[in-house]
């Protein structure tokens, strides 16, 4: 098996003081640092996605409704849109970004971001995959050309982006685990309904 770990949008506008703050997202930061401390051996890959809106359309309302419209955040290359500063980030292999002209909550949405536009550490022997400006390399491309058959799915937030991660992940044939511990929901009374979903789908839920 060659497992990755995928962390999903870890953001400043998903934690406490952003534009779209879920309670305790600057907790799972730190938790997550601890954990890739003394998990990381257990991963041969460690990913990161991150929303990067540029002009995503109706997925910014002046009057959102926390369903399908939402206040303006994770704008590129703006504060709202770079990870916690309590995620240790220098494990990072790859990083995909996601929603620049339309809502995506998926990571598999996203493409993979310019080594040199990413707060990534050394790269693995292979880990890279070279872009041009031509090319778009998506989330299950990468997963692909680095054999990876097994994914653990972690971060902000359990019902929306961590949810559709999850269940692609699941419907692109990955073996698929949550880490509920290590996410927060934007809507905490929906957390036992979208968890149930995610098994049936196939995906086993570790709390």
């Amino acid at each position: 098996m060659t497992r990755a770990l995928i962390i999903v949008d870890v953001q400043n506008d998903f934690c406490e003081g952003g534009s779209l703050a879920v309670e305790g997202g600057a907790g799972v930061a730190q938790a997550l640092s601890d954990y890739i401390d003394a998990q990381a051996g257990h991963y041969d890959y460690i990913i990161a996605t991150q929303d990067w809106h540029i002009d995503p359309g109706s997925h910014f309302s002046d009057h959102p409704d926390y369903v399908d419209s939402w206040p303006v955040h994770c704008v590129a290359d703006e504060r709202g849109s770079q990870f916690h500063p309590n995620l240790e980030t220098e494990s990072f292999d790859a990083v995909f970004r996601k929603g620049q002209y339309e809502a995506a909550y998926s990571g598999f949405e996203g493409v993979l971001a310019p080594e040199d536009q990413v707060p990534t550490g050394e790269q693995k022997m292979g880990a890279a995959l070279a872009t041009t400006a031509d090319e778009a390399v998506s989330l299950d491309d990468w997963l692909r050309d680095h054999e990876v058959d097994e994914v653990a799915i972690v971060g902000l937030a359990t019902d929306y982006c961590v949810r559709a991660t999850a269940l692609d992940a699941v419907g692109a044939g990955y073996t698929t685990r949550l880490l509920a511990e290590y996410t927060r929901p934007v809507h905490p009374d929906r957390t036992a309904e979208v968890l149930a979903e995610l098994e049936d789908a196939g995906v086993e839920v570790v709390e």
